[in-house]
């Protein structure tokens, strides 16, 4: 018996030992969200019809049919009358920004959410943070901007930096993505991600319709967040990261240029964006939802989805009529933080995955308050879901970005507490939902749709456009 002891002890012992450092090693691994903070400007950045009149009139290379186009497009956006231009803009020097006046509206953004986020974590300062990173799709400074956040609050000497740029509308999640794998590396970690973008210097002064687009979509806006994998903080989390999901289609011609920085032929700058744009988008999220659904979905739900669409192909596709084809997210998650990119792209999520409207409320919301703010915008989304106070503890969040390269990635947070906050919503969270279908820039600026303007001359548009002008008060 001795002797058995002696040659089973050993063997069960290494594989204890194995095990429990296996299970203290994946605790220590967890990503959780402590707080985030987004940006809203001050109101005298709100951009309503007639401050959107103002900017539109300034641009002299525009004519009737431009601005007809952008009246539909504006139209069409379901963006309202709240949300907020760069400064540059407001301030009328779209056509000649200055680096000073880029990085002055980043400072305003960056500076404003991280003293909030600080003031918000208690115990938690500049000096205990491990992990900085910074996205920034348009632009870089020297020093970098990790550097700019850094000499500001002081940070301590080995702070592990990274500034992401290029990445898009959904670079927030990239980010999110890295702090996730530098927590597998490191133990008991804070990391703060800023993710924001530069508007201002990029606002399009010409007239190539694919460009114009942007100006009718992108506000300005931008979060900061909080996270860590220190168990001694998790008490205090807000939400634990289940998984995250990305994938790049970049390698397909079409997807790379749908989306691009680009010349008009007049020598502006600007950002294109092509009528391919919905054609890559789906494919990117159909290549991801590939990965992501086997880990965010239960068995029942994946096995019932297997076995219908064997059915529906192979067997014979009445033996399937009215029952569910696609797979039933809800099985999965209770939430979906879907990138308010557009009307468009809010509604094809709607149609192609079955949601209702109260999944894409928050969605359609943001949309119409703050507008499309880039790689922050899904956690304006996320703050409507919090005020709202939907997010009861131990439900599932999915966070879906979408943004140029192409790229496409996910993630699911599990909420860990009731959360209830009104944080940037708090002015107006009562008056949410509201009827996004009645625009306030047709019923004032309806009138260019009236075809007889289309026997006017070239001079005689302008005397009409400056006519119109003078009533807004732009000159």
């Amino acid at each position: 018996m001795d002797l058995t002891w002696l040659l089973v002890l050993p063997p069960v012992v290494f594989v204890a030992v194995r095990l429990i450092k296996a299970v203290q090693r994946r605790r220590d691994q967890q990503c959780y969200l402590l707080s985030y903070k987004c940006f809203k400007a001050p109101q005298d950045r709100r951009v309503d019809a007639e401050t959107c009149a103002k900017i539109i009139l300034r641009n002299k290379n525009l004519g009737l049919e431009e601005f007809r186009f952008l009246l539909r497009a504006i139209v069409g956006s379901g963006i309202g009358e709240d949300t907020f231009a760069p400064k540059i803009v407001v301030d009328g020097h779209e056509e000649s920004p200055s680096l000073d006046e880029a990085v002055a509206e980043l400072d305003e953004i960056m500076f404003t959410t991280l003293d909030q986020l600080f003031k918000s974590s208690a115990g938690i300062g500049p000096k205990d943070i491990d992990i900085l990173i910074v996205n920034v799709s348009s632009i870089a400074t020297t020093p970098s901007l990790t550097a700019r956040i850094i000499n500001r609050y002081k940070m301590k000497d080995d702070v592990k930096v990274f500034n992401l740029t290029g990445m898009g509308c959904s670079a927030s999640l990239v980010a999110i993505d890295l702090v996730k794998h530098l927590f597998k590396c490191y133990n008991n970690q804070v990391a703060v991600v800023v993710s924001t973008e530069s508007m201002g210097p990029f606002w399009y002064c010409g007239k190539d319709r694919s460009m114009m687009l942007t100006n009718c979509l992108f506000r300005i806006g931008g979060c900061s967040m909080l996270l860590t994998n220190d168990r001694a903080l998790r008490d205090r989390a807000m939400l634990k990261l289940r998984c995250t999901v990305r994938i790049h289609t970049g390698a397909d011609d079409e997807a790379y240029n749908c989306c691009s920085w680009d010349k008009d032929e007049m020598g502006y700058d600007g950002f294109r964006l092509t009528k391919s744009l919905p054609r890559s988008g789906v494919k990117a999220l159909i290549e991801n939802f590939k990965l992501l659904l086997p880990k965010m979905l239960p068995l029942k739900e994946l096995l019932r989805y297997i076995a219908v669409t064997y059915i529906r192909k192979k067997v014979n596709p009445k033996l399937v009529k009215g029952m569910k084809t696609k797979p039933d997210l809800k099985t999965g998650v209770d939430h979906f933080c879907i990138h308010p990119g557009g009307k468009a792209v809010i509604d094809e999520m709607e149609k192609n995955f079955e949601l209702s409207e109260f999944d894409v409320e928050p969605a359609r919301m943001t949309l119409h308050r703050f507008g499309n703010t880039s790689s922050s915008a899904i956690w304006y989304v996320l703050g409507y879901m919090e005020a709202k106070k939907r997010l009861k503890k131990g439900n599932k969040v999915l966070m879906i970005g979408l943004g140029s390269g192409f790229k496409c990635n996910t993630c699911v947070w599990e909420v860990a507490r009731d959360l209830g906050d009104r944080n940037v919503w708090d002015e107006c969270i009562d008056v949410y939902p509201r009827r996004v279908d009645v625009s306030p820039f047709l019923e004032k600026f309806g009138w260019i749709t009236d075809q007889s303007i289309d026997m006017l001359s070239f001079k005689d548009v302008d005397d009409l456009r400056d006519r119109y002008a003078r009533e807004l008060g732009a000159y």
